[in-house]
């Protein structure tokens, strides 16, 4: 069983960066499918990001795409999301989660992942 491990997160001012690491331990990401989530205060988890497991393929939500870039270090086992130009409505606790490659669709169905982390906090101050 995989086991996550998000850190890199804090307090940046609006339109500074952050980059964001998710590291696995107990198997390869190279399996899976390793997306970025994150839930605001009073807010519904939202999906933000994902890398592809097989094909390396990356996926982003219409609300970070050109400013967040995920990426993944099969040598290090982790996964990053670089946060760039971050804004308030970026604040929240981001978690990563993974899933089988072999699923397709919809990177947003939180159903469908089997793993997540503990989550790490990103707070962006104006």
């Amino acid at each position: 069983q995989v086991q996550l491990i998000e850190s890199g997160g804090g307090l940046v001012q609006a339109g500074g960066s952050l980059r964001l690491s998710c590291a696995a331990s107990g198997r390869t990401f190279s399996t899976y499918t390793v997306s970025w989530f994150r839930q605001a205060p009073g807010k519904e988890r939202e999906f933000v990001a994902a890398f592809g497991g097989g094909d390396g393929s990356t996926n982003y939500a219409n609300s970070v795409k050109g400013r967040f870039t995920i990426s993944r270090d099969n040598a290090k086992n982790t996964v990053y999301l670089q946060m760039n130009s971050l804004k308030s409505e970026d604040m929240g606790v981001y978690y990563c989660a993974v899933r089988s490659m072999y699923y397709s669709g919809d990177y947003g169905v939180e159903w469908t992942y089997r793993v997540w982390g503990q989550g790490t906090q990103v707070t962006v101050s104006s």
